[in-house]
C-alpha cells in the first residue's frame, strides 16, 4: 500500500494551484517586460505571453487528466513515460526532476522567501553573512531558506493530513493576496488603458520569435509544476474522477488569476516602468503606486505566504515520485520505504530536502541575484516542458499500444486538445534553444547526466534479481 487516500478534491486542486503560484508571478513579469523592451516586442506581447502560456498549459493539463485517470499510480509522469516508452524515459524525468527541477524549485523559491522575509527582519540579507571562510560564505538568506525546507519537511513527515491542511491554508490565502491586488490595481484609477496599445515588432524575424520563446519561458516557470499531483495518484480518494478534475480547475483558475494580475501590473506601470523596476519586484512596485507606502510591506507579506505555500506544495509531492522510482530499484536506498505510523516516504523527503539545501549553500541560487533568477528560469522551463511534451506524444502512443488501456475519462477534443500542445510546445522549444542556447543546452546536459546513474541502478537491480 502506497499510504492512505487522504486527499479529495479540494485538496488536490489546491496542490495544483499552490505548487503553481510561488515567486514567479511576482517577479518574472518584469523580466518578460524587460525582454519585451530590448526585443521590441511591444505591450501588446506582455499579457499575450500569460494567456498563451496559461491556454498551453491547460491543454497540457487535460491530456495528462487522461493519463492520470488511465493510470491512477503512486509517481504520475514517470509511470506514464515508463508506461508509454521504456522505463529509461521514466527515470530520465525522474532524475531531471529530482536533480533539478523539483529541488532547484524548492531552493529558488525557498531563497525568494528568505529574501523577502528580510523587508520585516533586517538580519536576513545576502549582505549579512552567517559564516565566512576563506572566499566561501553563508548568508542569512541561504540559512533562513534551508530553514523553511527543513520545517515544510518535517510538517509533511507528520502525514498527508497536516501537510495538506497547510497547502490548503496557504493555497487559498495567496490566491485572495492575489485577488485583492488585481482588484485595488484595477480599482484605483492610478493606471492608464492606453498603456495596453498593441505596439508590435515592424517585422516577424526569428530573432523575435527567439526573444518571445525567452520571454515565455519565464511565464512557463511560473505555470509549471501543475502536473506534481499526479505523483500522489494512489493517495487521492477516487482518483480516477478527482484528479482530472483537479487539473482542468487548477491550471484554468491560475491561468485566469495570472492574467488578471498582469492586466493590473500594465494598467498601473507602462511596460518601459515595468522592465526598469529593481530586483524584479513590479508586484511591490505597483502596489507602492496603488496602496502607497504600506504597499510594500502588504506584498511581501503576500509573497511569503505565497512562496511558502508553493514549497510546501513541491515538497509534499515530490517524495511520492521517488518513492515509486525506488519501488523499482531506480532510486537511492531507501526512498522506497513508508513510515508506518504515518505512510509519508520520509526517506524521500530527507533526500530531496538535503539536496534543495545543498543547492542553497553552494551559493549557485543565493548569490548571484536578477540574472541567475532569470537563467534558471529559462533551463527549467526548458527540460520541463520537454518532458511534459514527450509525456503528451506518449498519450498518442498510448492510445495504438495500450488500446485495451481502460480509460474513464478521455482528453476532450482529442486529438486536436494534444496536438495543440506539442505544436506549441514544439515551437517554443525550437525558439528558446535558437534564443538562449546556454541555458537550454545546460538543461539538456542535466537530463544526459541522469544516464550513468539508470546504468548502474539497473545493473544492481539485475544482480540482486540474478542472487534470488
Amino acid at each position: 500500500m502506497a499510504g492512505q487516500k487522504q486527499l479529495g478534491l479540494l485538496d488536490s486542486t489546491m496542490i495544483v494551484m499552490g505548487s503553481m503560484i510561488g515567486s514567479g508571478i511576482f517577479l518574472a513579469p518584469a523580466l518578460i517586460a524587460g525582454i519585451a523592451v530590448e526585443s521590441r516586442l511591444g505591450a501588446g506581447s506582455f499579457v499575450l505571453i500569460w494567456v498563451i502560456g496559461g491556454l498551453l498549459t491547460l491543454c497540457g493539463a487535460l491530456s495528462y487528466g487522461e493519463l492520470a485517470a488511465a493510470m491512477p499510480k503512486t509517481g504520475g509522469q514517470y509511470v506514464y513515460l515508463s508506461q508509454a516508452f521504456a522505463p529509461f524515459w521514466g527515470f530520465l524525468y525522474g532524475w531531471t526532476l529530482f536533480a533539478v527541477i523539483q529541488c532547484g524549485f524548492i531552493a529558488a523559491v525557498a531563497v525568494a522567501f528568505a529574501n523577502y522575509l528580510g523587508v520585516f527582519i533586517p538580519f536576513v540579507g545576502q549582505s549579512k553573512l552567517v559564516l565566512h571562510v576563506g572566499g566561501l560564505g553563508v548568508s542569512s538568506v541561504q540559512l533562513t531558506a534551508a530553514a523553511l525546507i527543513l520545517l515544510l519537511s518535517w510538517i509533511n513527515s507528520r502525514g498527508l493530513r497536516a501537510a495538506s491542511f497547510v497547502q490548503n491554508l496557504f493555497g487559498l490565502a495567496k490566491i485572495g493576496a492575489l485577488l485583492a491586488l488585481v482588484g485595488f490595481g484595477l480599482a484605483s484609477g492610478a493606471g492608464n488603458w492606453s498603456n495596453f496599445q498593441p505596439v508590435a515588432p515592424a517585422s516577424i524575424t526569428t530573432a523575435v520569435l527567439a526573444a518571445f520563446a525567452v520571454a515565455m519561458s519565464k511565464a512557463l516557470f511560473a505555470y509549471d509544476s501543475w502536473n506534481v499531483v499526479t505523483f500522489v495518484a494512489e493517495q487521492t480518494r477516487d482518483p480516477v474522477r478527482t484528479l482530472p478534475r483537479a487539473l482542468a480547475v487548477g491550471t484554468l483558475g491560475v491561468t485566469v488569476i495570472y492574467s488578471l494580475t498582469n492586466v493590473a501590473y500594465l494598467y498601473v506601470l507602462p511596460i518601459e516602468q515595468a522592465a526598469a523596476v529593481p530586483d524584479q519586484r513590479i508586484a511591490a512596485t505597483v502596489a507602492q503606486a496603488v496602496i502607497g507606502p504600506a504597499g510594500l510591506s502588504l506584498i511581501a507579506l503576500a509573497i511569503l505566504i505565497s512562496t511558502a505555500g508553493c514549497d510546501n506544495g513541491l515538497i509534499l509531492s515530490g517524495p511520492w515520485l521517488y518513492h515509486s522510482m525506488a519501488r523499482d530499484g531506480l532510486f537511492f536506498r531507501g526512498a522506497e520505504r513508508l513510515d508506518p505510523r504515518r505512510g509519508t516516504p520520509v526517506r524521500g523527503l530527507q533526500y530531496q530536502a538535503l539536496w534543495s539545501i545543498v543547492l542553497i549553500l553552494t551559493g549557485s541560487l543565493g548569490a548571484r541575484g536578477a540574472q541567475l533568477y532569470s537563467d534558471l528560469l529559462t533551463f527549467t522551463s526548458f527540460a520541463s516542458l520537454l518532458f511534459n511534451a514527450l509525456t503528451v506524444t506518449g498519450l498518442f502512443v498510448l492510445r495504438k499500444k495500450r488500446a485495451d488501456l481502460p480509460r474513464p475519462y478521455k482528453v476532450l477534443g482529442y486529438p486536436l486538445v494534444p496536438l495543440l500542445y506539442l505544436v506549441i510546445a514544439l515551437f517554443f522549444l525550437t525558439f528558446m534553444a535558437l534564443g538562449d542556447p546556454r541555458n537550454s543546452g545546460f538543461g539538456l546536459l542535466v537530463i544526459l547526466s541522469g544516464v550513468p546513474f539508470y546504468l548502474y541502478w539497473r545493473s544492481r537491480r539485475a544482480f540482486r534479481e540474478g542472487a534470488r
